[in-house]
């Protein structure tokens, strides 16, 4: 049976699986080859169907925009979407297209930035769960809500690597319907995954021997994936033996899970015209550098505590320094890219008003740097006055208040960052009538900073180890003659 035939085959069944029920069906789209691939036998599969047929349920189409995505791929994904708008209107498709974006809480840039949160590693992978994750399961949660299930259809395949063919063999022995197996996070909601058999170079075949549907050219596509691969090769699948650009990888250019950012130093390596690139590589460089990790950040833990490990104490959040140098850099690499890029990139920005905004408000109100860097920064950089209307709650201090205190606690980072707290807090709340939670807060910010220096913390830190140590090994003792007696 040739390949074609086996695409139809796939076509029929997403237009049985569609008229057997009128659960609501969520298309998982990111703009690579395998959703790319999955939406277009969705897309042909009901075009084929009969209008008032096709029409009896909604499909909707969700992309998730992590704002920190590959300019080039974040562009191909939004003019994707424009065009799947119009034609999906004009065809009489029940299709209904969403991009989801982050929570402004949750965005890369108001954690790394903003809150100080170290850049994401194996062992701290903060980003996933709110960039990705949070953004779907919450779309799909309020589908669910509204019709009762959800059909998720993805366009996942097992010969992406063992863990996921393992994963979905785990979840196909739980199938209690035909092709549909059970979400392993999300309730009332079946997963459909149309592709889950085809090889890299089945999904190439298909994408190159069937237009594109919503007229985004699939070649496009490939010639995208080709400029990502290291040695510029993306060939024409003629049999098994040839190899394809299927490991491709397209993601945030942010991204310090890998050693190095392969697509995005082909693409430069590749092609001259996208070495306007370069910050941000170099950015994404500078970030996963964890040689120079520990002396970025604060000896203490988000909210004070201090946390041994291997006899050393494990650091928290960057430091207001650190954290003021990456939006320098940040807003750097924006002005170079803006300056340098082609037409269709100039009015990118790396980061958004509304984050801008957000890190402002935590640095003034939640970390009491009355000094209000970020304007001042964003000028110097731009040259642009940092217009907002969301102005943090600051009372009457500002700089020449912050450099007067800094002077007179005489280099002593720590006396001066309890002072500056407390002074912040007590103007914040100096008009609240119930005084318990404000005092809890003081009293937090001086058991925070009551240390000489980092070396005296530490020193207390295993102090406070050996007797929680001594104490548990007297409980286990006592426990031990009262079993005996």
């Amino acid at each position: 049976m040739g390949f074609r035939a086996v695409s139809q085959g796939v076509e029929r069944k997403i237009q049985r699986l569609f008229l057997e029920d009128s659960v609501p069906w969520v298309v998982g789209y990111s703009g690579g080859k395998d959703s790319t691939a999955t939406l277009q036998l969705v897309w042909n599969a009901l075009k084929y169907l009969p209008e008032e047929t096709r029409l009896s349920k909604k499909v909707y189409v969700i992309s998730t925009d992590t704002l920190v995505e590959s300019p080039i791929v974040a562009r191909w994904v939004r003019l994707s979407l424009e065009r799947m708008r119009e034609e999906a209107e004009l065809q009489r498709l029940p299709i209904e297209v969403h991009q989801l974006t982050p929570q402004l809480t949750d965005t890369f840039w108001v954690n790394l930035i903003g809150k100080g949160y170290a850049a994401p590693r194996n062992l701290f992978r903060w980003c996933t769960t709110r960039l990705k994750i949070a953004p779907s399961n919450a779309f799909i949660q309020d589908v669910v809500t509204t019709y009762g299930e959800a059909i998720l259809i993805l366009g996942t395949r097992k010969a992406e690597s063992a863990n996921r063919a393992q994963n979905m063999e785990k979840y196909e022995q739980k199938r209690v319907r035909d092709e549909l197996s059970p979400s392993g996070s999300l309730l009332n909601t079946l997963v459909f995954t149309p592709i889950e058999d085809w090889s890299n170079d089945e999904v190439w075949t298909y994408l190159l021997q069937h237009s594109n549907p919503w007229g985004h050219p699939n070649y496009d596509l490939l010639s995208m994936y080709r400029g990502a691969t290291m040695d510029g090769e993306c060939p024409l699948v003629l049999d098994l033996g040839t190899p394809s650009c299927g490991n491709s990888r397209f993601g945030c250019w942010v991204c310090t899970l890998v050693d190095q950012d392969k697509s995005m130093s082909a693409m430069i390596l590749n092609y001259m015209e996208k070495a306007w690139l370069t910050p941000l590589l170099e950015l994404r460089n500078e970030l996963g550098d964890f040689e120079k990790d520990r002396e970025r950040r604060d000896f203490r833990r988000m909210h004070g505590q201090l946390l041994l490990h291997n006899d050393r104490l494990v650091p928290g959040p960057y430091t207001k320094e650190w954290r003021e140098y990456w939006l320098r850099r940040l807003l750097e690499a924006e002005k170079q890219i803006q300056e340098t890029a082609p037409p269709e990139f100039k009015d990118i920005k790396l980061i958004t008003q509304e984050e801008l905004d957000e890190i402002r408000r935590i640095w003034v109100e939640e970390k009491h740097e009355f000094d209000d860097s970020l304007p001042r920064i964003y000028q110097e950089v731009t040259g642009k006055v940092f217009k907002s209307e969301q102005l943090p709650v600051s009372g009457p201090f500002g700089k020449r208040e912050w450099d007067l205190l800094r002077e007179l606690c005489g280099g002593n980072e720590l006396l001066f960052e309890m002072l500056t707290s407390l002074l912040s807090i007590a103007q914040r709340t100096k008009w609240l009538s119930l005084r318990r939670d404000v005092l809890d807060e003081l009293e937090a910010q001086i058991r925070r900073s009551f240390y000489a220096d980092r070396e005296e913390a530490e020193a207390l830190a295993r102090k406070r180890l050996k007797r929680r140590n001594e104490l548990m090994t007297a409980v286990g003792l006592a426990k031990e003659r009262g079993n005996k007696g």
